[in-house]
């Protein structure tokens, strides 16, 4: 009853803040993957022009989210009725007080049925950025087709919406309400697109913002790594025009984004070797993205260490089988499995396709056997789960330098115990 109570006094004060403050704009991003990188590439988009508040984590559950938006830190004692009675204090002076932005960016995420919706009730977002419809909390979804309805919810309840032409199929159209419904994506079928015309390592990927608005495309420069990482990038160039920046505004804050720690960023390795860093987090489509992206590196070696994937209920046979098929013995030198979804499902597949494949129990076993067969100038890709996985932990085992270590995921005081109490059950 307390949560509840708190739920509803602090989504009433969204609501009164929006209307102290009709001149504050308000994008949500929604999707099953990538809504924190198109979060971030929006906001680096907007504040070439705009006041922004953007909560830099993702606060995006039910409870955070009216706090994140209002700009107010999550209390330290959920349990405690003095720090949420500060809370309210605060939140009552954010209304009175005169607005220090112009607009917020807030993800919404899900992980039961009807949380996105919930957010509809209290919330009238200018733009939802719909990122994906994939595999995600399968062991409550059940079906794609009821991931879809959750997920696009968001656009329903926006006065417009962007959707991510590549990674949601058009079959999902039949959820969508709104008639405001423009697309993005790396494919020339979005109305927002990008043609690539050169790509370096160093400096990333040269080429066209197309808009539907603008008979003349944007020349850009964004420093990610792999197509899937573009995407949040276009979208936030989308967001840009809805916006009214203009071309140099939205080709500048494009060339100012750069992958979020343990999302596709790229580190030095042992042996000049090029790691990338996927650790955050890892479902189906992510992860196919992550491989083809490794692939187009042009080195002398490459190197998957893929984890289980968690959260995807009885998909997850299917679903390891599925990535363990990509897996080609013609581009990867080893395959390393960390988990026991990916030791059952993924590891087998793989075989089957004729690579070399390592089944490891833990995280640091997989970074120390990688570290035994790296050869000079490799690309290694970590990519997995969070919990129960714990890849980041692998990615220090081939770091060039131990302060790098500093740029990879969970590392406060916190998770380390976790970690250390999850890794002490192997010994």
């Amino acid at each position: 009853m307390f949560k509840d109570y708190i739920q509803k006094k602090m989504e009433q004060y969204v609501v009164q803040y929006f209307k102290a403050h009709s001149e504050v704009k308000l994008v949500v991003v929604a999707g099953s993957v990538g809504k924190t990188s198109t979060k971030i590439a929006i906001a680096t988009v907007l504040s070439q022009r705009f006041r922004v508040r953007m909560h830099e984590g993702n606060h995006n559950a039910q409870l955070s989210a009216p706090l994140a938006i209002l700009g107010i830190d999550y209390p330290g004692n959920i349990k405690s009725v003095g720090a949420w009675l500060s809370v309210f204090r605060a939140a009552k002076a954010r209304i009175a007080e005169p607005t220090d932005v112009d607009i917020i960016i807030q993800e919404l995420g899900t992980d039961r049925i009807g949380e996105i919706p919930h957010f509809g009730t209290y919330l009238r977002p200018s733009i939802a950025v719909i990122t994906a419809v994939s595999p995600e909390h399968m062991e409550f979804f059940h079906t794609m087709d009821i991931v879809a309805q959750e997920e696009l919810a968001a656009a329903n309840f926006s006065t417009q919406a962007l959707i991510n032409r590549d990674d949601i199929s058009g079959e999902y159209a039949k959820y969508l309400t709104n008639a405001n419904v423009n697309t993005y994506g790396t494919s020339a079928s979005a109305e927002y697109h990008f043609i690539d015309e050169d790509f370096t390592l160093e400096t990333g990927h040269k080429g066209k913002v197309i808009v539907r608005e603008w008979q003349d495309p944007i020349s850009v420069r964004i420093k990610v790594l792999g197509e899937h990482s573009l995407r949040p990038a276009i979208a936030a160039a989308a967001v840009g025009v809805k916006f009214g920046l203009n071309a140099t505004e939205i080709a500048t804050g494009l060339a100012e984004i750069r992958a979020v720690a343990g999302r596709m960023n790229v580190l030095r390795g042992v042996k000049d070797t090029i790691i990338i860093d996927d650790t955050y987090n890892a479902g189906p489509l992510a992860s196919a993205c992550a491989l083809r992206a490794l692939y187009n590196l042009s080195v002398p070696q490459r190197i998957a260490v893929l984890g289980s994937m968690n959260e995807l209920g009885d998909s997850s046979a299917v679903e390891h089988q599925a990535l363990g098929m990509l897996c080609d013995p013609n581009q990867l030198a080893w395959v390393i499995t960390v988990g026991d979804e990916a030791e059952k499902y993924l590891a087998p597949a793989a075989r089957a396709q004729g690579c070399q494949v390592k089944i490891c129990k833990t995280s640091l076993e997989a970074g120390g056997f990688a570290n035994s067969v790296l050869e000079s100038g490799a690309a290694i890709l970590f990519k997995g789960s969070q919990d129960k996985g714990f890849l980041e932990e692998a990615v220090k085992v081939v770091l060039h330098a131990t302060e790098e270590e500093s740029q990879l995921v969970r590392q406060s005081a916190v998770w380390m115990q976790r970690k250390s109490a999850f890794f002490s059950k192997f010994s």
